[in-house]
């Protein structure tokens, strides 16, 4: 269940907050194929299982920016501002790859409110969103995501 904040306004002050957890995401070879294409990166540690069966870690990986691309699907299980005319995307911060996602791992996410600011008529919002992997010590990636919120 995302931490529900009833206004952009709510976000003010709230650093330091912990978003929780979001649900296990498996990443198949079917989601990873389906990625390349999108991107046109088909590079073989990613689509050939064969190959990457005796490849650095395996198994194919995820692409680091399809775990990235995944932070849209974890935040709005994390977090939910209402009274909102819009939110927009504004970009990270920081941003670091720390282990790969092996086919079929599961991943969720884990969000920290950093910092909430008022500007340009609306609350920007700096989290923290870390993407774990099950079972694993060291997680997918870090970044530090940028959103503005505008009251309706």
């Amino acid at each position: 269940m995302p931490v529900i904040f009833a206004s952009p306004a709510e976000l003010l002050g709230q650093e330091g907050r912990d978003l929780g957890v979001t649900e296990w995401l498996a990443i198949d070879q079917r989601r990873i194929d389906g990625f390349a294409e999108a991107t046109e990166d088909r590079q073989w540690i990613h689509v050939d299982p064969a190959r990457a069966k005796a490849g650095p870690f395996g198994a194919t990986i995820a692409h680091g920016y399809l775990t990235l691309g995944l932070f849209a699907h974890f935040l709005p299980q994390l977090i939910d501002v209402r009274q909102l005319a819009m939110g927009i995307n504004v970009g990270l911060d920081r941003l670091r790859f720390l282990a790969p996602v092996r086919v079929d791992a599961r991943i969720r996410g884990q969000g920290t409110i950093l910092g909430a600011e008022e500007i340009k008529g609306a609350v920007q919002l700096t989290t923290r969103l870390t993407v774990q992997i099950e079972g694993e010590d060291k997680p997918a990636c870090v970044g530090d995501v940028l959103g503005r919120y505008f009251p309706a």
